[in-house]
């Protein structure tokens, strides 16, 4: 007798290795997504510079007022924020993501606002 196929404990076997690299992948994966809300948060927040530096290139001051009579500036897909505060010689922001708990932050001047510790640089916690 020729039968032609495969058995059914290699089929088995195929299943296996299939589930375990699946389980594998899987966390890799939701990391990577982290890793991208991450660096959109990051790259709103260096445009909110580059649109506070235009403002106050107007102005000769900063604001928290974005769109008429503010800074023109729009936040990446759900990216929340950002919260603007104005100090005594620049500003702080935050902003934080829709599909994580984590939040992003900078400024500029000489008030630090953590998790930031260099100026101008957004870092997150």
């Amino acid at each position: 007798m020729n039968r032609k196929g495969f058995t059914l404990i290699e089929l088995l076997i195929v299943v296996v290795i299939i589930g375990i690299l699946a389980a594998i992948a899987i966390p890799k994966f939701a990391n990577t997504k982290e890793k991208a809300y991450l660096a959109s948060m990051k790259s709103d927040l260096r445009n909110l510079i580059t649109a506070e530096e235009a403002f106050f290139a107007d102005s000769v001051k900063y604001t928290t007022a974005i769109g008429v009579g503010g800074i023109q500036y729009a936040t990446t897909s759900g990216v929340v924020g950002p919260t603007i505060q104005v100090t005594a010689d620049g500003f702080t922001a935050t902003v934080s993501h829709t599909t994580t708990t984590k939040t992003c932050s900078i400024y500029v001047g000489s008030t630090p606002l953590a998790p930031a510790n260099k100026e101008g640089e957004p870092k997150c916690q």
